[in-house]
């Protein structure tokens, strides 16, 4: 006796969907999973650099220094431990690190030519060169223009005489608070002054417009508050 099945024969089309079904769940899965992934992989920080760190701890010539990371002037220097050498800026008077750099244009680098706000400080290992305060007193001496003494207001100008290294600079310096610059003189660019101090095994640069030397106290405060606030805890 012949039995017939009772399940009727499926279609080519239902055994075409019965492929298609589990790859193109598995298709799904393989997508959401490559999704979740990137999710968490994904960098946390925008291009601004929102969410760096405020402050990296950097150590030069073996002194530590909390710096403010966005008054460092160069990307390259932006990451903590130690480093030979690191330029930073900041604005004038108020000493907080600045904004991101205003993009200038051919039509509006003109309007862009405005007066200095902002004190640069480079800091670097000395290696146990010559400190600021041995170049003070027995280098520039040799140098200076001895009748060319113009004390106003507690702060004292010397000029360097013209056939010496230093020529196109004048030298300042007052008690207190204290204060010793060299600076350039006014010409087709503003003059700047150069000041330096050392802490422990680095020297800090500090560079200024000279028109700042009209409130020379206020600059000479600004760059002890500077460098205070830049220590690192000490031992």
């Amino acid at each position: 006796m012949t039995v017939f099945s009772a399940t009727s024969p499926q279609s080519p089309r239902t055994r075409t969907w019965a492929h298609v079904v589990p790859i193109v769940l598995g298709g799904t899965a393989a997508v959401c999973a490559v999704a979740l992934v990137a999710y968490l992989l994904w960098p946390t920080w925008g291009p601004s650099g929102a969410n760096a760190p405020d402050k990296l701890p950097v150590s030069v010539g073996g002194t530590l220094f909390n710096l403010p990371t966005t008054a460092i002037r160069m990307k390259i220097q932006r990451h903590s431990g130690p480093q030979e050498r690191i330029d930073l800026d900041f604005l004038y008077p108020s000493l907080e690190p600045p904004g991101a750099p205003k993009h200038v244009t051919a039509d509006s680098v003109d309007a862009a030519m405005q007066p200095i706000d902002r004190i640069f400080l480079s800091i670097a290992a000395h290696r146990d060169g010559l400190s600021p305060e041995q170049r003070t007193a027995t280098i520039y001496p040799r140098y200076l223009d001895q009748a060319a003494a113009m004390p106003a207001d507690g702060l004292t100008m010397r000029t360097f005489r013209a056939d010496t290294p230093y020529g196109s600079e004048d030298f300042y310096s007052a008690a207190s608070p204290a204060l010793t610059a060299r600076c350039t003189r006014d010409a087709a660019t503003p003059g700047m002054c150069l000041a330096e101090r050392r802490v422990g095994g680095a020297d800090l640069t500090f560079r200024f417009p000279r028109s700042w030397l009209s409130r020379w106290r206020d600059a000479a405060e600004a760059m002890d508050r500077l460098t205070a606030q830049l220590r690192g805890p000490r031992s």
